[in-house]
């Protein structure tokens, strides 16, 4: 196959560094270009505050950041868009209306029935409903979302709890890395030495979303909270399932879960993106953020509380899986799947 010609907009944020970071060596995607708003434009993109925590690509260096704008975009084969939402509202529609793949990190349109919300792993099929979504929007290209990085990390472990136990209530509360807010995001003042136990619009998101990707009216009850952490979200789930199951059966399904990336064997999927761990103490952020190069989900203290009650503890990379990393890994089973 054509390496195929990828452009990042929004590409100066966080989120839109990790685009570039997968990119750059992607062996399916050549990276071509990138776009960000005025105040950037202009300047090649090796000038920008590079915050990862490898150096910037020498490739990407290199690139002149073009101003956002859809009627100069290049002809490109993928977008990958990590711009603020109100601004993917008004630009992704007409990307797509124009003929592009656009596969975003934006919140906007998440909800909307024609656009796959994906988990690669999870919910595959949804990628049919680009076709509704080319004709009933009259569009020659597309629009997919990843979910938010919360729903992502949660959503993956209880995929194979679902399909075995079924799932009719779940408890989770989050403990989430201040990159989740973007670099600017948190104030250091406000979260050092500190926890906030809100995050506005992180518990509807959580439940909409889990809901939208499990097709199921699922009871949902979320608690978001920011935490002095760098990278990495951790989520304590408490789950009613509506059969029994065994501890050790659930901690093995786990284990076991594979998608349809891993029998495709696409660059991004990781080997295992559900790990049980036994430890006591684990996971930990700062531990277990990069298994599978940040794209597996590790779960620990896997519990059985009462009959019908499962516990653990389960945590992602928030801009790996959670964001940049799920999105390269939907743009290429949209790829395989003959969408392009």
């Amino acid at each position: 196959m054509d390496r195929l010609k990828a452009y990042v907009v929004g590409a100066t944020g966080l989120v839109g560094q990790r685009y570039v970071q997968l990119l750059a060596e992607h062996p399916w995607f050549d990276l071509v270009g990138v776009a960000a708003s005025e105040r950037s434009a202009g300047r090649k993109y090796g000038e920008i505050n590079w915050v990862l925590e490898t150096p910037m690509p020498q490739k990407a260096a290199e690139l002149r950041i073009d101003r956002l704008d859809v009627d100069s975009l290049p002809k490109v084969d993928v977008i990958f868009s990590a711009l603020p939402s109100e601004v993917a509202a008004r630009v992704e529609p007409e990307m797509a209306r124009r003929g592009h793949m656009v596969v975003s990190n934006s919140s906007n349109m998440r909800l909307d029935p024609d656009v796959p919300l994906l988990i690669p792993e999870v919910n595959p099929d949804d990628l049919s409903l680009v076709k509704e979504q080319r004709a009933r929007r009259g569009w020659s290209g597309f629009v997919i979302k990843k979910p938010n990085c919360s729903t992502t990390i949660l959503d993956l472990p209880l995929k194979p709890i679902l399909d075995e136990f079924g799932i009719s209530r779940i408890h989770v509360a989050t403990m989430q890395a201040v990159t989740g807010a973007g670099y600017a995001g948190v104030p250091s003042v406000a979260i050092i030495d500190n926890l906030i136990p809100y995050i506005k619009g992180e518990e509807e998101k959580i439940v909409n979303e889990t809901r939208k990707i499990f097709r199921r009216e699922i009871e949902i009850y979320a608690t978001t909270t920011r935490v002095p952490v760098l990278d990495g979200h951790t989520e304590a789930v408490y789950v009613d399932t509506v059969r029994d199951f065994d501890v050790e059966a659930a901690a093995e399904l786990m284990a076991k879960f594979r998608g349809v990336p891993q029998e495709l064997g696409l660059p991004t999927a990781p080997p295992q993106p559900v790990i049980p761990i036994r430890a006591l103490d684990r996971p930990q952020p700062r531990l277990d953020r990069m298994a599978g190069r940040g794209m597996s989900v590790v779960v620990g203290r896997i519990r059985k509380l009462a009959p019908k009650k499962l516990a653990f503890v389960a945590l992602g990379h928030n801009t790996i899986r959670g964001a940049a990393g799920n999105a390269v890994l939907a743009a290429e089973l949209s790829i395989k799947s003959g969408l392009y």
